[in-house]
């Protein structure tokens, strides 16, 4: 894909996919479970055997040096999220492949499918400012209301709690971590390169609020 920009170290980008003809990636909690434990083994500079490791949490697998700073992530049902952070020369292209090719082969295999999986190569923007950034993590981190409200965006967020709670009990994205919750899947994140906007979980939490409820209908 040839991008307007080449990825640079030490500068922060967003980066999605979603499935070709905007079919679901993620069916079940399997899918889910698989795709996270993926953002984890594959920022590696290590050759990815995902059977040697398969019954392994993820405080027991070595990985070695890694290839990207993951800052966030977000999965839902045709698409993912991620914030990253340039570590080495070409590491989020290689990343960014290792995850794609295992997950859509251990994908088409299961639903014994071919062809590709993503809507073409993955879609990246560079985050210039500091403002843009800090916006991020709530875009990413509200993704997944979507899931109860298709239409939030457009109608406005009618129930600030129920949202709220929702994102809460979300599995699947990082918001957990950030709302200081404790769970192995702290390992994917490298929170100490990205920039101290919420020193405190509540901090975090205000900001959410915030976002709601400058979306709820007046």
């Amino acid at each position: 894909m040839n991008r307007k920009f080449q990825f640079s170290i030490g500068e922060f980008y967003h980066l999605y996919n979603r499935g070709i003809n905007k079919m679901p990636i993620f069916l079940n909690v399997f899918d889910k479970k698989r795709f996270i434990k993926l953002l984890f083994v594959c920022n590696s500079r290590k050759s990815v055997v995902f059977k040697s490791i398969q019954g392994q949490s993820l405080d027991e697998i070595d990985r070695g040096e890694t290839l990207v700073d993951i800052g966030i992530y977000c999965l839902v049902p045709n698409h993912f999220h991620l914030l990253i952070k340039e570590k080495t020369e070409n590491g989020i292209s290689e990343f960014v492949k290792k995850v794609a090719t295992g997950y859509s082969m251990y994908f088409n295999k299961k639903y014994e499918r071919t062809g590709s999986l993503f809507e073409g190569p993955f879609k990246a923007k560079r985050i210039d400012t500091d403002e843009y950034l800090k916006y991020i993590f709530s875009y990413i981190h509200l993704n997944p209301i979507k899931i109860i409200d298709s239409q939030w965006k457009e109608n406005k967020i009618t129930d600030r709690v129920k949202a709220k709670n929702y994102l809460q009990k979300y599995p699947y994205s990082s918001y957990f971590e950030y709302i200081g919750g404790k769970r192995q899947e702290e390992k994917i994140l490298e929170k100490d390169s990205f920039p101290e906007y919420f020193s405190q979980p509540k901090e975090f939490d205000d900001f959410i609020n915030d976002w709601l409820s400058f979306n709820l209908i007046n």
